[in-house]
């Protein structure tokens, strides 16, 4: 996973902890749950309608 193991990840959380706070830590949390989940859902959203436009060029040929 990108070279980074175990301890390095502890240490960027204690850095996020630091700066946040305990308490924003949920609501940093949730919109970044959002925000992953809506990215993910474009992707599927655009290949989906490039596999659309594929079949529609391999049915007009």
């Amino acid at each position: 996973m990108f070279g980074i193991g175990i301890p390095e990840l502890l240490i960027i959380l204690v850095i996020i902890l630091i700066i946040f706070g305990v308490g924003k830590l949920p609501e940093i949390g949730s919109a970044l749950g959002k925000g992953i989940k809506n990215f993910k859902k474009s992707v599927n959203d655009k290949n989906e309608i490039a596999n659309d436009d594929t079949k529609k060029q391999e049915e007009k040929k």
